[in-house]
């Protein structure tokens, strides 16, 4: 069973992942990021939070490289949190980790980038991207 919870504050709009995130559940994914994202109206930083995420197989990045895509397109930043040692190496092995900023957690996210819109779009935190967070 897979399910994203969103949760927005003033910093910005958290989606936590819950199970496994597939060809079959990303539909879930894509409809959250559309009704989230898709509306027009600044959403701060958005963050993926993967603390729950059991599984995350090609389908999966595919969608979050969409949602990277589609906050790099608006100057925002998209940031992934609590990513499980698995996705990690994968990220590492693909080079998706200079690409996605990763932080422990989500509430390290939201406070690290509340004031740098465009920020990992433009390349200006350097910090988050190279994984200085996640101990990388």
């Amino acid at each position: 069973m897979f399910a994203v919870d969103v949760r927005r504050d003033t910093r910005g709009v958290v989606f936590t992942l819950r199970g496994d995130l597939d060809f079959h559940s990303v539909v879930q994914l894509y409809e959250a990021g559309e009704e989230e994202l898709g509306t027009g109206r600044e959403t701060g930083s958005v963050v993926v939070d993967c603390a729950h995420l059991t599984y995350c197989d090609s389908t999966g990045i595919s969608a979050l490289l969409k949602l990277y895509h589609q906050m790099s397109a608006q100057d925002g930043v998209l940031c992934l949190a609590s990513v499980t040692d698995n996705l990690n190496r994968l990220f590492e092995l693909t080079g998706l980790n200079q690409i996605f900023c990763l932080h422990t957690d989500a509430e390290g996210a939201l406070n690290a980038h509340r004031h740098v819109p465009g920020a990992v779009a433009s390349g200006a935190d350097s910090a988050a991207r190279t994984g200085t967070e996640h101990g990388g």
